[in-house]
């Protein structure tokens, strides 16, 4: 192997490297943002005011200034950071737990899209524990370095009432 080849293969390597890196940076995004939403629950009720503030911000922060946010006619859709905040800060549930499943992400420089398909045992407001199993797709952008999400759209393929609802963990 001469010395422009070994530099073509580095390069190449530097590539896939990155590509596999940024992957791992949205899997942890994606991961983040289940794991903020879900905390705005405790006990089958939505937190105290303060607390979902912070957590709503927290939320907020992983969306780019002008994303879009869109949960389908059920949940409606917002645009921007502080309308995102704002919508995360009113939780619509009593009690959510997603599960994001068979990522297919591809990355372009620094744009990105995926496609997860979602389970989320999720208790309405009325008090009904119900299965929802959806599909969201994403796109992102790398900001300043880091990954987040510029658009993120939930469809819904079923929410089914489970009759014998959860016993959440405080009261196992």
């Amino acid at each position: 192997m001469d010395i422009q080849e070994l530099e073509a293969t580095v390069r190449a390597l530097e590539r896939r490297l990155r590509r596999a890196e940024d992957v791992q940076s949205i899997e942890r995004l994606k991961a983040r943002y289940g794991e903020l939403a879900d905390s705005r629950y405790a006990d089958g009720a939505p937190r105290a005011d303060d607390e979902l503030a912070h957590i709503a911000r927290e939320i907020a922060a992983l969306f780019t200034v002008d994303a879009v946010w869109d949960g389908g006619p059920a949940l409606g859709s917002c645009r921007g950071r502080a309308a995102i905040e704002a919508r995360f800060a009113r939780p619509t549930l009593r009690f959510s737990w997603h599960y994001f499943v068979k990522p297919r992400i591809e990355v372009e420089d620094d744009r990105a899209r995926a496609r997860w398909d979602v389970l989320a045992p999720c208790t309405t407001r009325d008090g009904v524990p119900h299965w929802l199993a959806g599909v969201e797709e994403d796109e992102y952008r790398r900001v300043e370095g880091r990954w987040l999400h510029s658009r993120l759209t939930l469809r819904v393929i079923f929410l089914a009432p489970h009759a014998s609802g959860w016993s959440l963990g405080s009261k196992l």
